[in-house]
């Protein structure tokens, strides 16, 4: 994969490759979007295209990697010497200032085979607060032909102090993404499922168990695909301090990655009610407003509830997302998330 591959981020990836067309890279980006693997993989392609020996070219500049070369296939298996990256480690999904300051000790040194240094702050909306603080200076003047870059979902949660080091690119509009076959099936079936009586708590009940059958699937899914890409699979004979510190790595990783598919599931509830919202006001023309017109479940709910209580569940996902940015418990809040509804 190589910039050119992604389409939907045109207008990110063309900022990126007019700042290297002309030579005017920033020191340090804040990559943010709706999905972290999507920001890894452009984190990864910066980093490729800095370091690729046979790079795609306009005029004398490198703007996209080959994708084929020895730098670019170090680079996409994670153990290129100039390439470093740093995630949230230990159940509490925090970046330590222990974290921090080794990277910023490779980042002072030379480039040991690549022409840039490049590391890589994986969800830097959970830098712990020392370590936040530890990263400012090198944040502000990091060592020539060095490019840091952050990466997050939830950019509300970084220090201003680091907001303002970095130059900020979105790849995610604030609007619902669009969905796939396979999530527009379940948000339908969701819809289906809440558009019948509501009148007794086993239908409320019925739709908790298919929001949790959900999350189940998808902490699964999310489980099989971080442990497949995890370095315990590629090294198994490695040293067990450094086994040990790849299984903290790799839990913090799932858990992390799990509560953001959540929010982003949960999000396609809040959009879908919002739906649901416009509805009950009967404006004209309001179809065009509809984030998912083609789930006819919207009007069948509206039909039988009022603008206000509409606009009162959007209040509830909206206090349930936040519940769960807690270390509340899930099920319970989940459970009472879901009885406060006016369906």
């Amino acid at each position: 994969m190589s910039f050119k591959d992604l389409p939907a981020h045109q207008t990110g990836v063309a900022l990126l490759q007019r700042s290297l067309e002309r030579g005017r890279l920033a020191h340090a980006y804040l990559f943010t979007g709706q999905q972290m693997e999507e920001l890894e993989t452009l984190a990864r392609l910066l980093a490729k295209t800095l370091n690729c020996l046979n790079p795609v070219k306009a005029g004398q500049a490198a703007i996209d990697c080959c994708e084929h070369c020895l730098s670019c296939k170090k680079i996409e298996h994670g153990n290129h010497a100039d390439v470093h990256w740093v995630r949230p480690e230990s159940k509490s999904r925090i970046i330590k200032v222990g974290q921090i300051r080794d990277v910023m000790k490779e980042i002072q040194m030379k480039p040991t085979e690549a022409e840039y240094k490049v590391a890589v702050i994986v969800g830097a909306d959970r830098l712990w607060a020392e370590a936040a603080n530890a990263f400012l200076k090198t944040l502000e003047e990091p060592p020539a032909k060095s490019i840091l870059v952050l990466l997050t979902t939830d950019p509300r949660r970084i220090l201003e102090t680091i907001l303002s080091r970095c130059l900020r690119v979105n790849f995610g509009g604030s609007g619902p993404r669009t969905l796939g076959a396979a999530e527009l099936a379940w948000l339908n079936a969701f819809g289906e499922l809440a558009a019948a009586e509501q009148k007794s708590l086993l239908g409320r009940y019925r739709l908790m168990d298919v929001l949790m059958r959900k999350l189940a699937e998808t902490k699964e899914a999310v489980e099989k695909s971080l442990s497949a890409r995890s370095p315990l699979e590629r090294y198994p004979e490695a040293e067990k301090a450094l086994q040990d510190r790849w299984e903290d790595e790799l839990a913090a990783a799932i858990e992390g990655e799990y509560r953001r598919q959540r929010a982003d599931l949960l999000g396609l509830l809040h959009w879908w009610l919002r739906d649901v919202w416009i509805h009950t006001l009967g404006a004209s023309g309001s179809q065009t407003l509809l984030n998912y017109p083609q789930l006819a479940e919207s009007g069948k709910v509206a039909r039988r509830i009022s603008a206000r209580d509409a606009l009162a569940n959007l209040e509830v996902l909206e206090q349930l997302q936040g519940w769960l940015s807690t270390n509340v418990q899930e099920a319970l809040a989940l459970e009472v998330g879901l009885l406060k509804l006016r369906l």
